[in-house]
């Protein structure tokens, strides 16, 4: 298990961000060469993040290219493709048939070099499995929430009520197709209980993520994503009921009054998969 509780966008043509990137905890990076840079900056922005690519360590990076239809499309694909990082994200992605035009474009990456798919406009939603099961190579969908309200002209409000819809549809699209489903941001940086607020939502619909735009926005939504110590302690207790229920011949057992089965024995291995993948040394109970 790959934790991607925070994917933190950095500005590709920031010098002094991309570098101070290497020291915050963010689960992975995004290297903007899309809304984070002016038009006449595009070409030096990504000649400098195809060649930082390699200088953060084991750190999971991408790059997220300019969309289709425009001038630097095919020149950002070409570029970041080769410099292989472990995967482009591409915006506005609005049919299979567009990822295979993606797919065929980065024929030249390197194998691990994947496709993250932003989720933008009512037709991708409405189209959403096919998208995220159109190629191996893709294995990340992206909530662009901030253009989705824009194109379902749908208030940002607290809470998201209007966007309640298309968030659980993407959600169900990524787990029927198994894959990974990052939230949209959260614009406001100086309202961190806002903020939290919508960390936990994302995360009770499913989100394994969220993408965030200012490093004070990492470590709330770390914790957040994180199993607590208390989730930890509850699903050692459940495995071990039910082993012993299993042990003893029962099909399932009783924790805390509750039943446990074998979907309950699924959802605590996948809580302890996720502590260990963030350093949790929680001792088994």
């Amino acid at each position: 298990m790959r934790p991607r509780r925070s994917v933190l966008y950095m500005p590709g043509a920031n010098e002094r961000a991309l570098e101070k990137a290497k020291t915050l905890p963010a689960d992975a990076l995004i290297l903007d060469l899309e809304d984070a840079v002016a038009p006449d900056a595009k070409v030096a922005a990504r000649e400098r993040v195809c060649a930082a690519v390699g200088s953060y360590g084991d750190r999971e990076v991408t790059i997220r290219v300019n969309g289709a239809g425009t001038p630097w499309h095919a020149d950002d694909l070409r570029a970041v493709g080769a410099a292989g990082p472990s995967a482009v994200v591409v915006p506005k992605v609005n049919s299979a048939a567009e990822v295979h035009a993606i797919e065929k474009a980065l024929s030249h990456a390197p194998d691990h070099t994947g496709i993250w798919a932003m989720i933008e406009t009512p037709v991708a939603v409405l189209d959403c499995v096919s998208i995220a099961s159109a190629s191996e190579r893709l294995t990340v969908l992206v909530l662009g929430t901030n253009d989705l309200a824009k194109e379902l002209t749908a208030a940002q409000v607290p809470g998201r009520a209007p966007l309640l819809g298309p968030l659980s549809m993407c959600v169900l699209a990524a787990r029927a197709t198994g894959r990974v489903i990052l939230d949209g941001v959260y614009n406001d940086v100086r309202d961190a209980d806002g903020f939290a607020q919508e960390c936990r939502q994302a995360r009770d619909f499913g989100f394994d993520g969220k993408t965030l735009v200012h490093p004070s926005q990492v470590a709330p939504c770390n914790e957040i994503f994180a199993p607590s110590p208390e989730e930890v302690e509850h699903a050692h207790r459940v495995i071990a009921a039910f082993e012993e229920a299993s042990a003893a011949g029962r099909g399932v057992a009783t924790v805390d009054g509750r039943m446990i089965e074998n979907l309950h024995v699924a959802d605590a291995r996948r809580t302890l998969a996720m502590a260990e993948a963030v350093g949790d040394t929680t001792p088994e109970r």
